[in-house]
């Protein structure tokens, strides 16, 4: 009985040996994938967000500083030039089909991973709501070009983190850690100085009643786009639970093309269609010019979405306002430039407060991001 006992003894500690050395062994293969995946993860993370970063910057500088060019040499329809923000998205259509046919040919065997589509009728509501935002948003964001210089304008548009963040608090679970707060604070004191700024000394002379639709607008629509890119993270996470670049596409397509049949109709129904051939003749560059700088326009916007919907995918909507809000200052120094734009002390202090917080928060922000 002895001997008995003492085999069946080796016998289990064998036995829980060999458990062990299982159990250790799928541990390890966990921590092997959780060590490697974020290395591989961090290195194609950072060459698409480079990607994203740089489509973003480029489009939205691009197509704002067309977009006061317009205004500039005798465009004055406000809903041509919030047509143009949208309906650029049938460049995007190629580059669509060309990234569903590369997806096709690199398919794995995940047919263990199932994931139920939304209905249509979801989808339909989605990017209907979307879409109807995206018209209204573009709306404002056109008289408030109209109506102030760009880099007056450029700055007031830093506030949209600021609403970011709040619409992020309440959709996102976003917490309000120091860079986020820090944020707000600066960002909301820079747009209030600018408050007491008047662009009548500009090139762009406007009444001061006029300054202040343009500003109302401009703050308006900032907080517009704040609620906008809220939503359309929460759509990724809780209704398409995808991540793929043909997702990033369907959002900016659909809504896009939503947004572009509201424009065509407020369009036609305000009569501004009328005069759109008088000021296509009466643009101090030329019939060919007006219409190159529109297209133009709409295909900085059209960049300036894969940019801005990309981030969104990839990180976060708060991490894409930043992205994006780093980019408003360079857009004042082009106006100087190119539209001669005054850059009196409100406007420094303004850009101060903004060109300092972006530098501290967008570093923390990128910093949590990555150890998430």
């Amino acid at each position: 009985m002895g001997e008995a006992t003492e085999i069946q003894l080796q016998i289990l500690d064998e036995g829980n040996k060999l458990d062990e050395n299982s159990a250790e062994r799928k541990t390890n293969g966990i921590m092997r994938q959780s060590t490697t995946i974020p290395g591989q993860r961090t290195y194609k993370w950072w060459l698409l967000m480079t990607n994203y970063t740089f489509f973003l910057l480029a489009g939205q500088s691009m197509a704002t500083l067309l977009g006061r060019l317009y205004y500039d040499k005798g465009g004055n329809s406000k809903w041509m030039a919030t047509l143009v923000q949208v309906a650029g998205f049938p460049i995007l259509i190629p580059l669509y089909h060309l990234s569903s046919y590369k997806s096709s040919n690199h398919k794995t065997n995940n047919s263990d991973i199932t994931i139920n589509p939304p209905s249509v009728l979801v989808l339909l509501a989605m990017y209907s709501g979307l879409g109807v935002l995206l018209a209204a948003d573009c709306l404002l964001y056109s008289v408030g070009l109209l109506y102030l210089s760009v880099s007056t304008y450029s700055l007031i548009c830093a506030s949209q983190l600021a609403f970011n963040a709040f619409f992020s608090f309440f959709l996102n679970s976003q917490k309000f850690t120091p860079f986020i707060i820090n944020s707000l604070v600066l960002l909301t004191i820079s747009s209030a100085l600018l408050v007491f700024n008047n662009d009548s000394s500009g090139s762009t002379s406007v009444s001061k009643g006029k300054y202040v639709i343009g500003f109302v607008c401009t703050v308006a629509a900032s907080a517009g786009y704040g609620l906008m890119m809220s939503l359309t993270q929460f759509c990724f996470q809780k209704i398409l639970k995808k991540e793929t670049f043909n997702v990033v596409l369907d959002m900016i397509i659909y809504q896009s093309l939503v947004a572009t049949l509201v424009i065509f109709a407020g369009l036609f129904a305000s009569g501004e269609w009328e005069s759109l051939g008088k000021e296509m003749k009466g643009f101090k560059l030329g019939k060919s010019s007006y219409i190159n700088v529109l297209v133009w326009i709409a295909i900085g916007w059209q960049v300036f979405s894969i940019g801005a919907v990309g981030l969104i995918q990839e990180a976060s909507s708060l991490f894409s306002n930043v992205i994006s809000t780093l980019g408003l200052p360079i857009v004042p120094v082009f106006a100087m430039v190119f539209f001669h734009d005054p850059m009196n002390e409100i406007k420094v202090i303004s850009m101060v407060l903004v060109i300092s917080n972006l530098s501290r928060n967008s570093t923390g922000l990128s910093i949590t991001k990555l150890m998430c």
